[in-house]
């Protein structure tokens, strides 16, 4: 494959750019259009040699100065053409920032005797965690800062602190922390009564985090450290050197993940073991961490279990005989192994998806997701799963998720409300006399949330499944078929999309865009059989259903037919991307943040981080037919001779999840074939990895830019869809 001349001068883009924005100027430097060197790799398959023009671009070390020069003229050149929307950016920074309350702390959360709070103060990119004797702020509240964000960033081009959880008895808090973006994170421990940071640490290490009730062991979890999965559990006793940490479980099966908790009567240290499709657990006596663990019950092929501890019994939800999960009760003395000693506490539903739960005391929550819409339940002590009570809900669409508050006495259930038109709001309900309050609502000044509207629409797929989609528009957007829309998906690992506020499409939506999610298949929007449908060798469903979600609101004029825009990241990257790819001419803009888009090549190559877990996700491409279906639809493996629409590309170059190198050879060969003279952008943050930049304003201006991208698609003068007409 040859190398294609650049089909437009950057002086050309510039002025298209500078008439889509008054004010602008032309860059200082102009970029030339970057051309990828075409140097033919031979990568061997179980399927005979495949040979991938743009394999030099992948560098594990991260130091080849050829590819870092090649990233760094791809910035350049993005950053050239973006420079006149400076002045864009900038005001939609503004008015996103104007939605940020300054200062803003979290619902307080109870637990040993003391209340602890997240708090954001004006003008700082981090929280600040604290705890305090009383739930409310005051001179008698007893304040005391736990971590500060902000100071830990401090010298640090990035920065993200996960996992913190306090010890037992009050004393000792552990958090881990990414100072790169590669999600290798470094222990930390601070003694909250000196104040002091102490010496133990580990690293390479997930944000699991337990402690056993002596308050002085914790358990870890550390990385393989050519694949990055998570893989061992380990105990560390305070005061001792790493090089003495014990290694209590070392998964060897690749298609598994590792991970700690606590169960909520705090009687077990937990070690989860989950896969695509089967999980197993793992107890340790909290009394005794050094005692072995034991399985609670052994891993089976497509059986899924999640266990917690109430005090008297276990509680489990398991997906065995129950597609769409069903709640049961295991006996302390009983054995787990005999099913006959289960006890139905919420039976299955073919229609309504188990997807979370909480014990306590007293009642038992869980979210169920019905007809695609996800609500909470209540079920008292003492009473059956039908006289279980679920809270009202005031949209068309919107998502409660159950919040689980550490107090096993606790006597009221929390949940947090998402809709489309404003900011999340978190309720508490006293499950006696079934009142609600309000403890925590997100503000956002000057959002007023009776100037939109939200819809709960359907879109039919080709073969005809009702596809959900998730609306919000301003009310005096008109449905004329004028107005430009912005599509929103994912449809990957049963992950299911909530319809949430974000104050950052607020500046879409008094523009007079439409913001629409597609709830497609690949997520469990309605249930698990959704997800069934959109894996392995039914993936092509997804794409599918995206591409009928965006025609749909075409044919009911939701939207312009040559103002369709898409935006999805990671595995929704690659949804998009596959959607791009199939029907080019359906968009005017794509953004394709860190996209899963070099399939099959990633999936044959064991070596790469989360490969050999997702086989039961994508399918193991050694497998002939697996590898034939892949290549129907993998972005890079399709690129032809054709037009596309302005396409902006993300990455980070510390992506331990989607590997840069993907993103930037899917630019690299789209650039050599395509014939459009529509925007091609590859930005790679060089100091970031899957998450892009942290901090609340950080990532505000992130959004900004991208937004003043896709309003610029839209003004361009010469942009449009392209291709002819579709039906």
């Amino acid at each position: 494959m040859s190398s294609r001349p650049v089909a437009f001068s950057l002086a050309a883009a510039v002025v298209a750019v500078a008439g889509a924005c008054p004010g602008a100027r032309e860059p200082a430097v102009a970029a030339p259009e970057p051309v990828a060197t075409v140097r033919p790799h031979e990568v061997p398959s179980p399927h005979g040699t495949r040979v991938d023009p743009y394999y030099w671009l992948r560098d594990d070390t991260r130091k080849d100065p050829e590819v870092l020069a090649y990233l760094e003229a791809e910035n350049r050149y993005a950053g050239a053409v973006m420079a006149p929307l400076r002045p864009l950016a900038r005001t939609l920074l503004a008015e996103m920032t104007a939605r940020v309350a300054q200062a803003d702390e979290s619902a307080p959360v109870f637990e040993h005797g003391w209340w602890y709070v997240v708090r954001w103060e004006p003008g700082r990119q981090f929280s600040i965690l604290v705890r305090r004797r009383t739930a409310a702020p005051g001179p008698d509240a007893g304040e005391q800062v736990l971590l500060d964000e902000n100071e830990r960033a401090k010298g640090h081009a990035y920065y993200d602190a996960a996992g913190a959880e306090v010890s037992p008895d009050g004393r000792y808090l552990a958090w881990t922390e990414d100072t790169v973006g590669r999600r290798q994170r470094d222990l930390r421990v601070k003694d909250l009564v000196t104040d002091q940071m102490l010496p133990d640490t580990a690293h390479d290490i997930e944000p699991d985090l337990a402690w056993a009730n002596d308050s002085r062991t914790l358990f870890y979890v550390g990385k393989d450290k050519a694949t990055l999965r998570s893989r061992y559990v380990t105990r560390h006793v305070l005061g001792t050197p790493a090089a003495a940490d014990v290694v209590v479980h070392d998964e060897p099966d690749g298609a598994y993940y590792t991970g700690v908790s606590v169960t909520k009567s705090r009687r077990y240290i937990v070690i989860d073991l989950d896969s695509t499709l089967a999980t197993e657990t793992r107890l340790v006596d909290a009394d005794r961490p050094t005692a072995p663990p034991r399985v609670f019950l052994p891993r089976e092929r497509e059986h899924e279990y999640y266990v917690d501890h109430d005090g008297a019994r276990f509680v489990v939800r398991t997906n065995w005989q129950a597609q769409n999960f069903r709640i049961v009760e295991v006996a302390d003395d009983a054995n787990p192994a005999d099913r006959g000693a289960w006890r139905d506490l919420v039976p299955h539903d073919p229609d309504a998806l188990v997807s979370d739960h909480a014990v306590y005391r007293g009642f038992l929550a869980w979210e169920e997701r019905r007809g695609g819409l996800q609500r909470v339940r209540v079920m008292p002590r003492g009473t059956s799963a039908a006289d279980a009570f679920t809270p009202t809900a005031d949209d068309p669409t919107f998502a409660m998720s159950l919040e689980d508050t550490p107090d096993l006495g606790a006597t009221s259930v929390r949940w947090s409300y998402d809709a489309l038109t404003a900011p999340a709001i978190t309720y508490e309900l006293d499950v006696a006399t079934r009142r609600r309050v309000v403890v925590d609502e997100t503000p956002s000044p000057g959002h007023d949330r009776t100037r939109y509207v939200s819809a709960y629409l359907h879109a039919t797929a080709p073969d005809g499944a009702r596809v959900p989609i998730s609306l919000v528009r301003r009310k005096d957007t008109k449905l004329d078929g004028t107005a430009p829309v912005l599509v929103y998906g994912y449809g990957a690992y049963g992950y299911a999309l909530r319809p949430s506020f974000a104050l950052e499409e607020m500046s879409l939506l008094d523009r007079g865009w439409i913001y629409a999610i597609a709830h497609v298949r690949g997520g469990s929007e309605l249930g698990r059989g959704w997800y069934e449908q959109g894996r392995q060798l039914a993936k092509l469903n997804s794409f599918d259903d995206f591409i009928a979600v965006c025609e749909h609101l075409v044919a009911t004029r939701h939207a312009a037919r040559d103002k369709v825009f898409a935006l999805g990241g990671s595995a929704g990257g690659l949804l998009v991307a596959a959607a791009m790819t199939q029907r080019p001419e359906l968009f005017r803009g794509v953004l394709a943040a860190v996209p899963f888009v070099d399939v099959v090549t990633t999936m044959l190559d064991e070596t790469i981080p989360l490969t050999t877990n997702e086989y039961d996700e994508w399918g193991n491409p050694a497998d002939q037919a697996v590898f034939d279906y892949m290549l129907r639809y993998s972005p890079y493996d399709n690129v032809a001779r054709r037009a596309y629409p302005s396409l902006l590309v993300t990455t980070g170059l510390w992506d331990s999840q989607v590997q840069y190198f993907e993103p930037a050879k899917w630019v690299a060969r789209l650039r050599a074939a395509r014939t459009d003279e529509n925007l091609l952008l590859l930005e790679t943050d060089m100091n970031a990895g899957h998450g892009g930049k942290p901090g609340r304003f950080a990532e505000l201006g992130q959004w900004a830019h991208r937004y003043a991208w896709f309003l610029h698609v839209l003004a361009r003068p010469d942009a449009r869809a392209v291709g002819g007409a579709w039906p």
